[in-house]
């Protein structure tokens, strides 16, 4: 069994990364276990890391429990959102303690702009680098979503985005369990 934490970066009901992530989960290879983490903690302050809040300690072990970590973000104000960005630092503080250290990752994203969600990546891929990741640099998914891509249930209907898809996760999922 392969198990991975999924960070999607949208606290959005109907959130396109959601959507994505389902999309993934769909068509990940038997064996694989998709553990969703929740995101909605309360904001990173020192000051309470000698209580840490039972929200935060769960990113922790949900991290440290997984084969890997996959990113499933929008790209908000060309960066990663707020809400991510202060999960992350949860699970990776109280300094010295940092749950992402050696974890292979990958990272993906869904947006209704043309450009998809490549500059945030690309800040989620500089402070992974520096939580000590592992990370998959080769297939990248900048998924630019129409209105022809989900259903109204947030099915996956457009069939070149499901080849992709398939792609990525064949490729993911080996390269986790590669690295275990």
């Amino acid at each position: 069994m392969v198990k991975i934490a999924v960070f999607v970066g949208s606290l959005r009901e109907k959130s396109l990364n959601k959507y994505l992530a389902q999309a993934l989960e769909e068509r990940a290879p038997e064996g694989v276990e998709f553990v969703y983490a929740n995101i909605d903690v309360p904001l990173f302050n020192e000051d309470v890391e000698a209580n840490y809040p039972k929200e935060a300690k769960d990113l922790k072990d949900l991290v440290e429990s997984s084969d890997g970590v996959l990113f499933v973000t929008p790209e908000y104000n060309r960066s990663v959102p707020g809400v991510l960005k202060n999960a992350i630092d949860w699970a990776s503080r109280p300094y010295g303690t940092n749950s992402f250290k050696g974890k292979p990752m990958g990272v993906v994203g869904a947006s209704l702009n043309v450009a998809g969600t490549a500059v945030g990546q690309a800040h989620l891929r500089s402070i992974a680098s520096f939580l000590e990741m592992k990370q998959l640099g080769q297939p990248e998914i900048y998924l630019s979503a129409t209105d022809t891509t989900f259903d109204t249930d947030g099915k996956l209907v457009d069939e070149r985005w499901a080849k992709n898809l398939d792609a990525y996760m064949e490729r993911f999922t080996n390269w986790v369990e590669s690295e275990k």
